[in-house]
């Protein structure tokens, strides 16, 4: 984390056009956004627009909007030409994710696919080259990314869905190939080493909790 701070990253917003791409984006959705996920999707524009590593937790309870933010941050990395990868607990979350990727980027030329034990091994061979290469612009994968034979052409950006069920040497060890990825975890429950980081401003955390329209409570 020491290293992170001191680390310079390529600033992926770097004009007014890249600036007004993302917010584009961000109004492609098909909800109206919250004051909160508002606020979040200019926390993530304005990390983008510094030449530091992006550390920021996304809290939020489930339908509160954090893959959506998520897919606003994988938007402004892949359109500045870098790698995304998603680090998903669970090979049914992954394809779930890949999904909801694939339909919110329709209409962007992006090469979205997936990694877990679902694939076979000649899928998982195909990924692992095209990552390699350039050729994949988002992966989503359970521990799968984690291998040493996966490797990036030019990562920028690391998700971390539901971080808290992913032990510290396993998210560390992506983030590791390279110190000055951008990294957004997303969580509904932070576990206390997450929390006390976010506390101490070792990362930074936006809130997501205020309630979608028309979302009623959880009973």
């Amino acid at each position: 984390y020491a290293l992170r701070k001191t680390a310079q990253a390529p600033v992926m917003i770097d004009s007014e056009e890249a600036l007004d791409g993302f917010w584009t984006f961000a109004s492609q959705f098909k909800y109206t956004d919250t004051d909160d996920q508002l606020l979040a999707t200019k926390q993530i524009a304005d990390d983008f627009q510094k030449d530091k590593p992006m550390d920021r937790l996304l809290v939020g309870d489930v339908g509160f909007g954090k893959t959506e933010m998520a897919m606003r941050a994988a938007y402004a990395v892949a359109n500045a030409g870098y790698q995304v990868a998603v680090l998903a607990p669970t090979t049914i979350l992954v394809e779930q994710h890949k999904m909801v990727f694939q339909e919110r980027f329709k209409n962007y030329p992006l090469n979205i696919v997936s990694l877990s034990r679902f694939s076979t091994e000649a899928e998982k061979e195909k990924v692992i080259k095209e990552l390699k290469s350039g050729v994949v612009d988002i992966v989503i994968g359970t521990h799968s990314l984690l291998s040493a034979d996966v490797k990036f052409k030019n990562m920028g950006l690391l998700i971390v869905d539901e971080e808290q069920k992913f032990g510290v040497k396993q998210k560390e060890k992506l983030k590791e190939a390279r110190v000055d990825t951008n990294v957004v975890s997303l969580t509904a429950t932070p576990i206390p080493r997450t929390l006390n980081m976010a506390l101490t401003g070792i990362r930074d955390s936006s809130v997501l909790a205020s309630p979608p329209l028309g979302r009623n409570d959880i009973v």
